[in-house]
């Protein structure tokens, strides 16, 4: 195994922002992994598990062992008449995998088309678009101890699921490899079509009676007319979760805000959209320093042209501070802070 010093982030961070690794080595075997525990310069260094590089800002040069997760593999390990249990390397391309299953019939993960990353991180994160979520079809993971590389398989409830959440980025942050994942999808799926942009593309293309591959589609064409190409436009999708407020708050913003996009949640709780939020701000296309507020997705912060870090967090901060001030809604940020 190599390991690289002071190694350019630059093109392993979708945002495109310059950082300097300390220490850089690239995994591509699980077995690689008790190598690295022998490695004293591993084993006292701080350390940060890159994947794709899609949901993370890099806001000054990380002073530890960077190690890049490039496990591959995609094998089917239970077949059942309902349904198949597939078990992913975290290295895969998360939507090169998600047509994978398109391709083999298999139904849950088509509305999650086109999001940036890779498959280890999307239990991290409990990736969702369009009604679903990760924790919909996920069955189990495999994880090394980054202390001791012992395996341990985190169920789905260990993984302690929620918006935008799991175990991994709160208890166990930092604690765990994830090497491979496992999902348990359909063989007749059930599609989920009721997020009206997915049904308004589907009548424009007078499809009545879609299949997981038509959906896919008009996820793909949704999100392409939305969402800024990280290889163009450097970004990390959406910047901001969707607050959550009570139905007390919800209620006094609808007064003095008639127009304001929510959804209704369980426990009397509404779900805010945040872009329409920062739209109402004013402020699609601010910018500070090339760190810059998209055009057409407010929810998405971009690199215009060599921004540093710092720069886009500036812009968050702003962002944040605004929304606060017209509406007195907290947003979160969902991308993580390096």
């Amino acid at each position: 195994m190599l390991i690289q010093n002071n190694f350019n982030l630059k093109a392993l961070n979708t945002f495109g922002i310059e950082s300097y690794a300390k220490y850089y080595c690239e995994l591509n075997e699980e077995i690689e992994f008790k190598t690295l525990l022998t490695n004293s310069v591993f084993v006292n260094s701080e350390k940060l598990i890159l994947g794709g590089g899609s949901n993370i800002l890099f806001t000054k040069n990380f002073n530890g062992f960077v190690l890049h997760n490039k496990i591959k593999g995609i094998n089917i390990t239970e077949d059942s008449a309902n349904h198949q249990i597939v078990k992913v390397g975290a290295g895969e391309n998360w939507h090169e995998f998600v047509l994978w299953t398109i391709e083999h019939r298999l139904g849950g993960l088509e509305n999650l088309s086109l999001i940036p990353g890779c498959v280890g991180a999307s239990p991290m994160q409990n990736i969702g678009a369009y009604g679903v979520e990760i924790k919909d079809t996920f069955h189990q993971l495999e994880a090394l101890d980054l202390n001791t590389g012992d395996k341990k398989v985190f169920s789905n409830n260990d993984c302690n699921f929620g918006y935008r959440e799991s175990i991994f980025k709160n208890k166990v942050k930092n604690k765990y490899l994830i090497t491979n994942v496992f999902f348990k999808l359909k063989k007749t799926p059930i599609l989920n079509t009721s997020y009206g942009a997915i049904n308004e593309e589907l009548t424009k293309l007078n499809i009545l009676r879609p299949t997981i591959k038509d959906v896919s589609d008009a996820v793909i064409k949704i999100r392409q007319s939305k969402l800024p190409n990280p290889k163009e436009l450097g970004n990390a999708g959406s910047f901001f979760k969707n607050p959550e407020i009570d139905v007390e708050k919800y209620e006094n913003l609808k007064k003095v805000f008639p127009k304001l996009v929510s959804y209704a949640l369980p426990e009397n709780k509404y779900k805010l959209a945040a872009g329409w939020l920062i739209e109402e701000c004013g402020l699609k296309g601010f910018e500070i320093n090339n760190a810059a507020v998209h055009v057409k997705q407010a929810l998405v912060l971009v690199n215009k042209g060599n921004c540093s870090g710092k720069d886009v967090l500036e812009l968050s901060n702003y962002v944040i501070q605004k929304v606060f001030n017209k509406f007195g809604v907290n947003l979160e940020r969902e991308v993580n802070i390096i």
